[in-house]
This record gives structure tokens, C-alpha cells and sequence, in this order.
């Protein structure tokens, strides 16, 4: 891949192609890389001022590098695109950090968790707690008591047993709750991450609907998510229109989010304020002009602000069929290629500036020939020792990294305006064992 800047766009601040939020969703090396990503004096790549060489040599790899600027501008693109009358979401599952819960708070973004432990991180991360709203299609009735005693906001109920245990537990002046409906519609994105369809674990099918209104304690108004990582503006009308067919008087319209983004050169998702639109016109047409919105763009305030970093230890030719390059993490801190086939990018942040002529497979370090993160990609003649960056792993990457073989969790670093600061330090291997009883 090449990460020669993108001529339609211009240099430093002055960037082309805003968006109605005044803002651009895409940086002078255009997509997948953070709108701050650039190509220093030196050749390298640059995340928030930071040359990412330097950030290797310091903090070591693998590593995950944010934009810091880029979490915020996203967020306040998003607020601002949607406005008052929208609460937009920070799916927290996406990236449950405690400076990210911090850094979103803060830009007045609202918090949705699925789980105790994304609950108690969000408001150890600064969260008002009546901004926050609970997911899950099992929540323990301890994880309900949790957000009870914690006086959240709102409770996403999933299912009929659900609305048995907060009958008994729920207080009338305690959380608010959204009937989640599994609308019956399948966008185009990977069936993994689809969870609109009607044979779905997620939420309480059509035919249903209207006996769970019956009975959902302290309701508030109705909720669907129809999966990730998807294009289409226009799904989110079918999904107003479904969800107003119930007749519910609804305080607030949750429609999901899966707002996709770039993670390859050529993928050019709606921009944020196309999304906005569209949600806005159709929960007005289809619940009144008045009705309050919830929106969850996952991914979308949190994917492209994230590079990480690793160090070539391994390049390996077999004559006559390929170049395996490897580096020293893998699907300990990038599960996403194995589990949905998701693809990425990458370049050598040393000679970021080089064309790319070497075609080759970048693998891990672990015990699995399924451990492949790239399987094919154009990169500047790697070497043992190069630094190679892949970007827009801000969502998922950390929060699905594991101890597999013993590896360590990598670190967070955020970078802004050329001061990098560890976030979530790098575990030792005293971490490994620091739960084991003897």
C-alpha cells in the first residue's frame, strides 16, 4: 500500500471536504489512517505529532497508538451532525478504556456498556450515570441490580425474562427501559455482525412485540441494532418504519448505529452527516418531530483514530509461492482477521515516504497458521527491525486482546500535538499470574 498524501485534500489544517460538522472525516493520507496521520521530514509516519518509530523504540511494540484530536474531533462531529435533539453513544464495548470513557464524557457524548464491568469503567471514567444506557441479551440479575443502584439512565430489555426480573426489581422511579425489537432486517455486512435479522439471539422478534409493551416496566420507548460495519443510510428508514408500526407512544427512538468506516484505501462510507440526516428525517416522519433519538455509531468515533505498531522480527521467502513477514504480535491483539476475515492496511512507518513494490503475507507470533493479519499487501521492502504500522485498529483491538501463549497485553498510548502518554500500561509477566491461587 502507499501512503503518499491524497492530492484532493490539502496539507495541515486546511483540510478539503468537510462535512456539515465542519469536519473532515478524512486526513491528508486519506483513509483508513487518523485525519492528523502525516508524513514527516524524515520519511516516517506521524499520529498526532508523534513520529511512531520514536513511539516503538520507547514504549516498545506491539502497541496501540490514538490520535487523541482524532477522538475528539469524531465526537464532536457526531454531536454536532445530530444535534440537540439526539443523544449520540459511545459504544463502549468498542474501546473500554478509562481515558477514552474520560475523553467522550467530555465531549458530551453519551455511554452505552454490556456489561458490569463496561458500567463500572464508565463511571470510573467520569460518565454522569444517567448517561449511560445497559445492553446485553443475558444481563445477570447482579448486573441489573448494579445499574439500578448505580440510577443509569435507561435498560435495553432483550427478552421476556428480562421483563420478569425488572418487574420485581425495578423501582418506579428508577431506570428508564427500551424494549429491544429484532426488526427483521439484514444488512449487507459480515453475518457476524449482523443482528437485525429475525433468527438473531438479540432482542424480541416482531411477533412479540406487542406482549412485551404490555408488561416492560417504567418503558420509555423502543430499540433495534441491526449489526456493524454497514453503508447503508437507507436501512435506518426501513427501521423507523418498523418500529413505528407497533403504534408505541415512545419518549425516545433508539435505532442502533454500525455506522461503517474506512479500513482500506478504496472504502468510502456516507460521512456522518449523512447518517445524521437520514436518522433524523426518518424518526421524525415516522414518531413526530418532538420524540427524542438515541444513536450508537460504534466504531465510527473510535476505528480510524487507532494505529498499531508492531516490530518485524521474521521475513521468510518460499520460492515460488510467497513472502511471509512476521511480526511480534497478532491475533493476541487483533482477533478481528480471524474471526470476521476483516481486512486492513499497513505500511513501514521507517519509510513511509517509499513506494511499495514487495507483495507479501504479515502473520503473527502465536502458535496458529490461522494467525495471518494481512493476507496479502504491498509494503516498502520490509526488514528485520522496520516498524510496521496498520491502521484503523481503534475499535476492538484492545478491547478483544487476550493472553494467548503467555503474550502480554499491549499498551495504550494516546499522541496530541506531538506529546505521547501511556494510557494502559503494557502487562508484565508478573500480570499473567498475579489471579492464580496457590
Amino acid at each position: 500500500m502507499s501512503v503518499q498524501p491524497n492530492t484532493e485534500q490539502a496539507q495541515g489544517e486546511g483540510l478539503a471536504g468537510r462535512d456539515d460538522a465542519g469536519f473532515s472525516e478524512v486526513g491528508p493520507l486519506g483513509p483508513p489512517y487518523p485525519i492528523d496521520a502525516r508524513i514527516n521530514e524524515a520519511g516516517r509516519l506521524e499520529v498526532g505529532g508523534c513520529d511512531l518509530v520514536e513511539i516503538a523504540r520507547t514504549h516498545g511494540t506491539p502497541a496501540y497508538v490514538f490520535a487523541e484530536n482524532d477522538l475528539r474531533a469524531r465526537a464532536r462531529a457526531a454531536v454536532a451532525a445530530f444535534g440537540p435533539q439526539t443523544a449520540v453513544l459511545f459504544a463502549s464495548k468498542a474501546f473500554p478504556c478509562t481515558a477514552a470513557y474520560r475523553l467522550m464524557a467530555a465531549e458530551g457524548v453519551y455511554c452505552d456498556v454490556a456489561s458490569g464491568g463496561e458500567l463500572h469503567l464508565a463511571l470510573k471514567g467520569g460518565f454522569a450515570s444517567e448517561r449511560i444506557l445497559m445492553h446485553g441479551n443475558n444481563k445477570t440479575p447482579a448486573e441489573l441490580q448494579q445499574a439500578i443502584d448505580a440510577r443509569i439512565g435507561h435498560i435495553v430489555i432483550d427478552s421476556f425474562d428480562e421483563i420478569e426480573r425488572l418487574s420485581e426489581m425495578l423501582p418506579a422511579d428508577g431506570p428508564r427501559t427500551l424494549i429491544r425489537v429484532a426488526p427483521g432486517l439484514k444488512p449487507s455486512t459480515h453475518a457476524y455482525i449482523q443482528t437485525g435479522q429475525t433468527d438473531s439471539k438479540f432482542g424480541i422478534p416482531l411477533s412479540q412485540v406487542e406482549q412485551a409493551l404490555k408488561k416492560a416496566p417504567n418503558f420509555a420507548g423502543l430499540h433495534c441494532h441491526l449489526g456493524s460495519q454497514f453503508f447503508d443510510v437507507d436501512i435506518f428508514r426501513a427501521a423507523a418504519e418498523v418500529l413505528a408500526g407497533f403504534g408505541a407512544k415512545c419518549e425516545v427512538v433508539n435505532v442502533g448505529g454500525g455506522f461503517g468506516i474506512p479500513y482500506l484505501e478504496h472504502d468510502h462510507p456516507p460521512r456522518i452527516a449523512e447518517y445524521a440526516g437520514t436518522i433524523r428525517d426518518a424518526v421524525a416522519e415516522h414518531f413526530g418531530a418532538d420524540t427524542r433519538i438515541m444513536v450508537e455509531p460504534g466504531r465510527w468515533l473510535v476505528g480510524n483514530a487507532g494505529v498499531t505498531i508492531y516490530t518485524i522480527g521474521t521475513v521468510k521467502e518460499i520460492p515460488g509461492v510467497r513472502r511471509y513477514v512476521a511480526v511480534d504480535g497478532g491475533m493476541s491483539d487483533n482477533i478481528r482477521p480471524m474471526l470476521y476475515q476483516a481486512e486492513y492496511t499497513a505500511t513501514i512507518a521507517d519509510r513511509a515516504a517509499a513506494k511499495p513494490a514487495s507483495d507479501v503475507r504479515v502473520v503473527g507470533m502465536h502458535c496458529e497458521s490461522g494467525d495471518v493479519i494481512l493476507p496479502e499487501v504491498l509494503l516498502q521492502d520490509p526488514a528485520v527491525g522496520d516498524t510496521l504500522a496498520v491502521p484503523a485498529t481503534g475499535a476492538y483491538g484492545h478491547a478483544m486482546a487476550s493472553n494467548y501463549n503467555g503474550v502480554t497485553r499491549p499498551p495504550v498510548i494516546f499522541c496530541a500535538d506531538g506529546a505521547a502518554r501511556v494510557v494502559v500500561r503494557r502487562e508484565t509477566h508478573d500480570d499473567l499470574a498475579r489471579r492464580d491461587v496457590e
